[in-house]
């Protein structure tokens, strides 16, 4: 079969399914139930680069093939996912439904580029990325839940607060600012900052 199977590409091909999954969700009208997934996605997502570079041997071929399916799925689990989560909320808008695609459209634009200057710096230097230019689209993971938290907790408008969250975080994804690659101490942090939404979310979604 075409493709790699192995143990490097695990976890990004469950965190498509669940990026699905989140997606099936919101198109029952469950908005909760689809952040949930997003988030699970966002964990996998977290390591998965991590897991790949323990083994020693891939070939470039393998590293290639990496690089293309880990921003395919960042393009469903955090472009399309968080809109999708956004449609579900009922808002039927002229604005806010342009909100929603400009969003998914800057995340495909930023997940495009990363690829090309991806494969320029690996055809220069072996070393790992020290930092990103523009905000990675994984932040969708942590940051539209939290959009979502806040306006229940602050008793705003769910539509109005999340819609406006994810324009701002589109135009970060398209605006050419230095970010550091969070190391392993940084990605256990926003982890754990991440499972504490993670509670929160699945308490109210329960209650």
């Amino acid at each position: 079969m075409i493709g790699v199977y192995d143990y490097t590409v695990i976890a990004t091909y469950l965190s498509l399914l669940l990026g699905l999954a989140g997606i099936y969700s919101a198109a029952q009208n469950a908005p909760l139930a689809a952040m949930l997934y997003l988030m699970l996605a966002g964990l996998l997502d977290a390591f998965d680069g991590r897991i790949a570079r323990t083994k020693a041997n891939r070939t470039d071929a393998e590293k290639r093939f990496g690089i293309q399916i880990d921003s395919l799925n960042d393009l469903v689990c955090f472009g399309v996912l968080p809109a999708a989560i956004g449609w579900s909320t009922g808002c039927k808008n002229f604005w806010f439904m342009a909100a929603m695609s400009f969003f998914a459209l800057c995340a495909l634009i930023r997940l495009a580029y990363f690829n090309v200057a991806e494969e320029e710096r690996q055809g220069k230097t072996a070393e790992n990325r020290s930092c990103y230019l523009g905000v990675p689209v994984t932040a969708s993971a942590v940051l539209a839940p939290l959009f979502y938290l806040l306006s229940l907790h602050f008793s705003l408008n769910c539509a109005v607060v999340y819609a406006l969250g994810l324009f701002l975080l589109g135009v970060l994804y398209i605006t050419p600012i230095r970010v550091k690659k969070p190391q392993l101490r940084g990605v256990a942090l926003l982890s754990i900052f991440g499972l504490g939404e993670f509670a929160v979310l699945l308490r109210v979604l329960t209650r």
